[in-house]
This record gives C-alpha cells, sequence and structure tokens, in this order.
C-alpha cells in the first residue's frame, strides 16, 4: 500500500496562523469578509444553494446577537459594582483597594471609577467586598 506524502504548508499559512495568535475565533467583521469573498468567488454554473446561503446568514446573524449580548452583559456586570469595594491591579501590577464611584463606557467596553482613579478596567478587580 503506497504512502502518502505529508503535505507542507505554504509560509502565508504560517504566517496567518502566527499572527491570529491567541485571538483565533472568528469575528463579525471576519466572517462577513469571507461569506463576500465566498460569494464572489463562487462557480457561476454552480452557484451555492439557497439553504446553504440562508444557513451562512442565520450563522452570521447568530455571532452578531451573541457578541451584542456579551457587550451589554459586560456592561450590566460593571453597573452592579457601584458602591462595592473592589480591589485590582494596575497596568504595572500594583494593587490598589477603593469603592466604585462610577461606571462609563470607553470604546465600546466599561470602565470603572475606583476611589477617584478613572479607567480601571474591569477585568483586573481581583475582589469585590
Amino acid at each position: 500500500m503506497p504512502s502518502i506524502p505529508s503535505v507542507n504548508t505554504s509560509p502565508t499559512a504560517d504566517t496567518q496562523a502566527a499572527k491570529s495568535g491567541a485571538n483565533s475565533a472568528m469575528g463579525k467583521d471576519q466572517f462577513l469578509k469571507l461569506f463576500v469573498a465566498q460569494l464572489q468567488h463562487q462557480d457561476p454554473m454552480n452557484p451555492m444553494q439557497d439553504s446553504d446561503f440562508m444557513g451562512q446568514m442565520a450563522s452570521f446573524s447568530t455571532l452578531e446577537q451573541v457578541s451584542n449580548l456579551a457587550g451589554e452583559n459586560a456592561k450590566s456586570n460593571a453597573i452592579g459594582l457601584i458602591g462595592r469595594t473592589v480591589t485590582y491591579k494596575d497596568k504595572d501590577g500594583a494593587e490598589y483597594t477603593g469603592t466604585v464611584e462610577k461606571v462609563s463606557t470607553k470604546d465600546g467596553k466599561p470602565s470603572l471609577t475606583v476611589g477617584g482613579t478613572d479607567g480601571v478596567d474591569p477585568s483586573s478587580i481581583s475582589q469585590v467586598s
């Protein structure tokens, strides 16, 4: 029985995989670009079936709604911290404790004001009391 030779990936594929790194999950922008490219390069003599098209559009819609829901969930969780005492680490790793005074949105993400310090990332909180 003949053996199947191994297939080497191209440098472009390796570079693309390295660029994706930890953020390898496909977002809605990447999904839409891939979908449009698929439509542009389909065989005109054998186009995509309606059911396939609708299935992919449903997937895109679901991805967008889950993304929106996750953003709203993060905001509501941050609002629940107002008046609570939290311990957080800043970018340099120093630990601080203070009361959450305000929640604002910066670039679509929640940002806290803790003990007079603006711009505290809710994900940096290690303790809530």
